[in-house]
């Protein structure tokens, strides 16, 4: 068994889980809104929404196989989890941040395509290419981050079984192993590493395509238009890579960073990103927006 508990303001864990509760509710809500909505309007059967709805299948796997588990060691205070389901959790965690990066990027590019090549949208990004792109991000995702449960499986354990944090987190397990992990914890931040900081410099390329056709736009109404269309997903994406980043950091450089900074740090890592991502896209996304508020002006009559 592996034990998993947050060591500060125990105290404290019935208030600490009331807005994490609120924020898996809002996620929960949001995403399935977003799917629900994509799913029965044939309009939004567009590229940008259909790697929409990848993102939110990704975000209520993410969350839900962290959130659950924190609000019962919150709540309910169980603090032990089995050795099995802890590395499932962990895999869970790793390949599905890794395939949100994925369709980040995917979702990049077909802004680009958009506004960069807009007759050529439809024929550039058909269905049967959207969806190799999304079978690429998850095999992706899959196919880097197995060898964790299977390498932490061959670790010898011979002290105790218990970690500060509130979901199996990597390097938090790896440190319990009695001997040597150095190439365990080196793969495990370089493919996290490769991966993201990939993503990452992609992205900011489409972008900078998108920016230079943007500007190179004869009206400013235009250009205004082409660039609101961008804003939902930048948000969306400086706040995981933000996140996500400094985690990577601090694991690889922060040697010396206090384990309650590590802890939040990891708990911000993985709850803030599908928190603000179905607000935000509801929010700056016309299309949404107007088919949520006709839905629930439906609903009132």
């Amino acid at each position: 068994m592996v034990a998993t508990m947050l060591q500060l303001l125990e105290h404290l864990h019935v208030w600490i889980g009331i807005p994490f509760c609120s924020m898996y509710i809002v996620a929960v809500v949001g995403n399935v809104t977003i799917l629900a909505v994509v799913r029965a309007e044939r309009s939004l059967h567009e590229p940008m929404f259909l790697f929409l709805c990848m993102l939110s299948v990704t975000d209520l796997v993410l969350s839900t196989s962290t959130l659950p588990r924190m609000l019962c060691l919150f709540w309910l205070g169980a603090h032990d989890i089995a050795f099995d389901a802890c590395l499932a959790q962990m895999f869970f965690i790793h390949s599905f941040t890794a395939m949100e990066s994925g369709f980040f990027l995917a979702m990049a590019i077909d802004r680009y395509v958009a506004i960069c090549h807009p007759l050529r949208h439809s024929t550039i990004l058909t269905h049967v290419h959207i969806t190799i792109m999304g079978i690429i991000v998850v095999i992706r995702g899959i196919a880097f981050f197995s060898p964790h449960p299977i390498l932490l499986k061959q670790l010898p354990y011979c002290r105790t079984r218990r970690i500060a944090h509130t979901y199996c987190e990597f390097m938090a397990v790896v440190k319990l192993a009695c001997m040597d992990t150095g190439a365990t914890t080196r793969y495990s931040l370089g493919m996290a590493t490769i991966i993201g900081s990939c993503d990452a410099v992609l992205i900011a390329v489409s972008y900078a395509f998108i920016l230079r056709c943007v500007f190179r736009l004869p009206s400013r109404g235009a250009s205004f238009k082409a660039l609101g269309t961008c804003g939902s997903h930048v948000c969306v994406i400086l706040v995981f890579y933000s996140t996500a980043g400094f985690s990577i950091f601090t694991h690889r450089f922060g040697k010396h960073v206090p384990a309650h900074v590590h802890i939040f740090i990891g708990n911000m890592y993985l709850l803030v990103p599908p928190f603000p991502n179905p607000i935000v896209y509801r929010v700056r996304t016309k299309k949404i927006r107007e088919h949520v508020l006709r839905i629930l002006m439906v609903k009132v009559a």
